[in-house]
């Protein structure tokens, strides 16, 4: 690649990273809009998104882009002026548009051809509802009348010449809406500089020969006339002053004649600057990943160091030892730093998913809107960069397989309109994000049926409700009856569970016939370093999440109380909580058996509830930086990941949800040596999905 065709390669691969962000703004914002609870704002935010994006398609040459984005902001800007109104059936225009413009940004970027009739229909109504609205003209020379609004702190007159470049028009910025925006700032004369225009046969098609003058009569900052030319500033001469003696009511404080930059607005206007936008930088996330790896090795470090000042007299090297302790302070607060450099919003996933509830609602024939909270909850890019096709398949289960029909909705008493609510909230060191909807539920008896008819069942075993819930997610199991291009391959939920776990997290479903469901996916925040307990079992050292911890205790003997084929529970304040024992679930030896003299960590599992985990001795608090066990060895039952600790040994870090679920197998199969059997049956099976997945 020769060195002018990498920086062009790489403005390229910026502007698409831009796009992406600017198409999820402009589905978030359109939501809004279909649902009746947007503002003026939310309508520019949405013309912003547009604009930008068919600027860059401009530099760089992309003419589907340019085009079917110009008729779409055109639109847009119509309906700003109050010229159309955001009626359900021009919203619907918008979202179908918007789907479009996605399609044309990722072809574009794949380098591959559209269809040439791509996106005509949704071109048309957008022209035809453009036809509908009449824009009135006003004569040249003659000043709009100003808002009502632009005499707050007093109107001024300026002066703004203004003359755009020839690479400003290749970039698809038309004057005609930068004159729309200054109307709406106040009163606006206009004048004409056609001096620069040559010979009709030495005219250039593609150059800019025209200029304006405007004089504006606004109350607004200053700084609002250069928000209305910041597309453009760096392909134009523009100059803005104040017209001497032009005060039409007093001046606002801090406001100077003559030529004003951007830079002067924003210093002589604190309201503007008590609003200044966050500056921010683009940076490649392989750059930050490598400084997360940078953390993680000096936490280790760190934790070593700390380890080793344990050994030493503290009235000799007092010096030393605060040192470390000043490092550890330093190292804590640098991977907080930096993690929180690596968090994002939900958002970017959210708003995916609107566009696949309209596209197969009208697939399927169906009525249905989706109703999301809490997009701004933030996670590790890591996480969000997997989340996209869990949700992606559940939120397809729920349209497919959990919202009827509207004729039937109606005939069940339920309105003819289906709801999907999909939400995300933080809990602790996790977050937990909800897929639940309003259908049919889970048929119990069919699912039952169904995995007895594929062998996923023996036909005389007994289930309970929730064990019958998650048959669901075993491979190649599927509820449809007709095979289609949505559902009935037995390929969906088994991948979704699957694609969880191997970001450390659990997902389980809950539904009631008739009623609907609700699948819970319960994720890490981060998936580099944890907040931990360090533990001991026999010769061995495990350490147990400080989220997931409730409380410690030792327990008496009249606390421990055997449940025939369940293990043991313990009385806690009136409560019963089973109780694992990690010697039994791992075959450790030489480890503590009697819970009275060892120690019982109460934890919270997200689908058992509150547990207790018998160890031999807590060996105390430590942060440590996970480093994943499929990537390095291979998936073991009950355990989320590996650390290395400050002695140099390694200890795996439980996972408490999975533990609870090789002790409860292990429970009921001990009388038949069914332990060790299902768990390498599990460990078999999830090779196998993996062999089939690749």
């Amino acid at each position: 690649m020769t060195n002018e065709a990498y920086p062009l390669a790489q403005f390229r691969k910026t502007y698409f990273e831009e796009c992406a962000e600017l198409l999820d703004a402009l589905q978030s914002n359109l939501d809004l809009l279909s649902n009746g609870s947007a503002d003026a704002e939310t309508l520019h935010a949405i013309f912003r998104s547009v604009h930008s994006i068919k600027g860059g398609a401009g530099a760089f040459g992309f003419s589907e882009l340019v085009a079917f984005s110009h008729v779409f902001e055109s639109l847009l800007d119509v309906m700003r002026e109050g010229k159309i109104a955001a009626a359900p059936d021009v919203t619907q225009i918008l979202l179908r548009a918007s789907d479009a413009l996605a399609d044309i940004v990722g072809a574009a970027r794949k380098e591959q051809p559209l269809a040439a009739d791509f996106a005509a229909d949704i071109v048309a109504a957008m022209e035809e509802a453009l036809l509908g609205a009449s824009e009135p003209q006003t004569p040249n020379h003659q000043p709009e009348p100003a808002p009502e609004s632009s005499d707050i702190g007093g109107e001024r007159r300026y002066r703004i010449a203004f003359m755009p470049h020839t690479e400003m028009l290749q970039k698809a910025n038309e004057p005609l809406l930068l004159v729309r925006q200054l109307r709406k700032l106040g009163g606006v004369v206009v004048e004409v500089d056609s001096s620069r225009v040559p010979p009709l046969n030495a005219i250039e098609p593609e150059s800019a020969y025209l200029s304006w003058i405007f004089t504006l009569d606004t109350g607004v900052p200053q700084s609002a006339i250069h928000e209305v030319f910041e597309f453009v500033e760096d392909d134009c001469d523009l100059k803005i002053e104040v017209m001497s003696g032009s005060s039409i009511a007093a001046p606002t404080m801090g406001q100077t004649a003559g030529p004003v930059t951007p830079a002067a607005a924003k210093s002589v206007d604190p309201a503007t600057a008590a609003t200044a936008p966050i500056q921010s930088i683009r940076v490649d996330v392989d750059k930050v990943d490598r400084l997360v790896n940078l953390v993680g090795e000096l936490v280790i470090t760190q934790a070593m160091l700390t380890e080793q000042g344990t050994l030493l007299p503290p009235d000799q090297y007092p010096a030393l030892l605060h040192g470390i302790e000043a490092l550890a302070q330093s190292a804590r607060e640098l991977q907080e730093s930096v993690m929180a450099i690596r968090a994002q919003p939900v958002k970017s996933v959210f708003a995916r998913m609107p566009r696949i509830v309209r596209d197969l609602s009208a697939t399927l024939g169906k009525e249905v809107r989706i109703v999301t909270a809490g997009e701004m909850t933030e996670i590790d890019k890591t996480v969000i960069e997997q989340l996209n096709d869990p949700l992606t398949h559940m939120i397809r289960n729920a349209l497919d397989h959990g919202i009827e029909g509207p004729d039937a909705r109606v005939a069940a008493g339920k309105p003819r309109q289906g709801t999907i609510h999909l939400s995300a909230a933080q809990r602790g060191g996790r977050i937990v994000i909800e897929v639940a909807d309003d259908g049919r539920g889970l048929n119990r008896e069919k699912v039952l049926a169904k995995a007895r008819d594929r062998g996923l069942v023996a036909p005389g075993a007994t289930l309970s409700d929730e064990e019958i819930d998650n048959l669901i997610f075993l491979p190649a199991f599927s509820t449809a009856d007709v095979i289609s291009n949505v559902s009935g391959r037995g390929v969906g939920m088994d991948v979704v569970k699957r694609n969880v776990q191997s970001l450390g997290g659990r997902i389980n479903v809950q539904s009631k016939f008739g009623a609907g469901s609700r699948f819970t996916l319960s994720l890490p925040l981060t998936l580099a370093v944890v907040d931990g307990m360090v533990v001991s079992v026999g010769k061995e050292t495990f350490i147990i999440p400080l989220t997931a911890i409730i409380e410690s205790l030792r327990p008496k003997a009249a606390d421990i109380h055997p449940v025939v084929g369940r293990g043991d529970v313990l009385a806690l304040r009136g409560e019963y909580l089973p109780l694992t024992r990690l010697h039994k679930c791992f075959s450790i030896d030489d480890a503590i058996t009697d819970p009275c003299r060892g120690i019982v960590i109460v934890v919270q599992s997200e689908s058992a509830g509150p547990i207790g985990v018998l160890v031999d001795e807590l060996l105390g608090q430590q942060q440590v930086v996970v480093k994943s066990l499929e990537a390095n060895y291979d998936p073991v039952d009950g355990i989320s990941g590996a650390t290395i600790l400050g002695n140099g040994r390694v200890a795996l870090i439980l996972d408490i949800a999975g533990l609870r679920e090789i002790d409860g197998g292990a429970g009921a199969d001990r009388s038949s040596g069914g332990d060790a059997q299902t768990r390498s049956t599990r460990k078999s099976d999830r090779k196998e999905e993996t062999t089939h997945a690749a």
